[in-house]
């Protein structure tokens, strides 16, 4: 260190072997690191004194008289902020393993869905029609029974049909039982309805079709014979009477097992006059059904001890008769009771009726209102049941419609706003026994 700073001494100032360095030797050494501001002449200057004495060899005085220059201040250095400790990071605990799940719980006991299964007694018109329209349906039939058709003749006669064509599916007699479709189906051949083993194939909902047990006392043997509901499939004396679309609603699955599903007329008529009469009012009305002949009547003239003309040809004659169709609405809707009333024509053809309905309204109305409301009906509340159309039809146009009631708005006519004639087709045969089945499918879903 000494070596340096002499080395920065002006040549002229000489340095004394063995001796301490005097107040020159200091000053040089300040300014050769402070700079000009302080210089040799200055500190000449500034330690002549008159108390300083100047040594023999020429050199200033000791250094006690001599004023130093203040060291320079040390450079502050800012200490580096230290940096916060990180606190270590808290080690999570372990999570607890779950729970293990609840065992599960017993399972419920639950009752086998109930299938609605019908039988049919009577394997006549109505009958076997029933029968197609429940494999269309997709309604499981397991028993059939008629005394005076053998199985072959069933068969036979179910297959072939000369106003609704060939059965399409699958029918024949295997092992004891009529199978239509891959279906197996009993068939018993018992007289009388107590004598039906309704209860060995599990207690069905039956169709009485015989058109002979037609109160509820006679219809009621089928109910000791093991059958749950009773249909019978024309109008009855005594039991409750449905029509479909009209007053299925009043169904009590309490008290009624064994209803009726009215006539094929009824059935037409009724759900045209609820249309009208909820709309527009009915004060009164007559009305005429031009029908189709039926299996009672005579091919040629024969004895009819009832009714002298029922006897006469069916196929060469216009006979007209009575029905109690008109007067039945009034079962179905109390309001029409006693404003209703009607007669029937029987003509030569096989299927296919029609109804003329004539009565006074309550509330004026233009045969275009009535047009618009029973159209409304069809398209709404009474879809499937009643069918409205504007097309130029006739009777065989109507073979195989399964609606109840086909209103034909071309054939009606007004006298005025008051007094209407109204039109409706039906097939009597297929749109009928539907209506069996469909009654049979609701009484099903109300018990259920």
């Amino acid at each position: 260190m000494e070596a340096a700073w002499r080395s920065r001494i002006p040549i002229w100032f000489p340095a004394i072997p063995g001796q301490t360095q005097s107040a020159w030797e200091e000053a040089a050494f300040f300014a050769a690191f402070q700079g000009p501001e302080l210089s040799v002449p200055a500190l000449q200057t500034r330690d002549a004194s008159p108390a300083s004495a100047s040594s023999p060899d020429g050199c200033s005085g000791s250094p006690q008289g001599v004023n130093r220059a203040p060291p320079p201040p040390e450079p502050k250095v800012e200490a580096e902020p230290q940096p916060e400790p990180v606190p270590e990071p808290v080690k999570a605990e372990a999570p607890l393993p779950p729970p293990p799940p609840p065992p599960p719980p017993p399972p419920k006991k639950t009752e086998a869905v109930r299938e609605l299964t019908v039988g049919i007694n009577g394997f006549g018109r109505i009958g076997r029609l029933v029968l197609r329209a429940c494999m269309e349906k997709g309604v499981k039939v397991v028993a059939v029974n008629d005394p005076f058709i053998d199985p072959e003749y069933m068969v036979y006669m179910f297959k072939y049909d000369s106003t609704h064509g060939r059965y399409t599916g699958s029918v024949e007699y295997k092992n004891g039982r009529l199978v239509v479709d891959n279906h197996e189906i009993s068939v018993y051949q018992c007289k009388e309805p107590k004598e039906i083993p309704w209860k060995a194939v599990g207690s069905p909902y039956v169709v009485e079709s015989t058109g002979v047990y037609l109160s509820l006392e006679a219809a009621s043997a089928h109910i000791t014979a093991g059958a749950q509901r009773v249909v019978i499939s024309a109008p009855s004396p005594d039991a409750p009477m449905f029509v479909m679309g009209v007053n299925e609603i009043k169904y009590n699955p309490g008290s009624m097992n064994i209803v009726s599903n009215a006539s094929c007329t009824t059935n037409c008529l009724a759900p045209l006059a609820k249309v009208i009469h909820e709309r527009f009012g009915i004060v009164e009305g007559l009305m005429t059904t031009i029908h189709s002949y039926t299996a009672t009547q005579k091919t040629v003239d024969g004895p009819s001890k009832k009714a002298w003309r029922d006897g006469r040809g069916a196929h060469q004659n216009i006979i007209p008769a009575s029905t109690g169709a008109a007067s039945a609405v009034g079962k179905v809707i109390p309001e029409l009771k006693g404003k209703l009333t009607g007669m029937a024509f029987r003509v030569p053809t096989p299927d296919v009726s029609v109804v003329d309905l004539t009565c006074r309204l309550a509330q004026p109305t233009p045969y275009s209102a009535i047009k618009d409301a029973v159209k409304a009906a069809a398209k709404g509340p009474m879809a499937g049941i009643l069918a409205y159309t504007e097309d130029e039809v006739v009777s065989t146009d109507f073979l195989g419609d399964a609606h109840s009631s086909i209103f034909d708005a071309k054939a009606g006519i007004s006298l005025n706003d008051n007094f209407v004639k109204l039109i409706s087709w039906y097939d009597n045969e297929y749109g009928y026994s539907h209506r069996v089945v469909d009654l049979l499918c609701y009484m099903f879903s109300r018990d259920s």
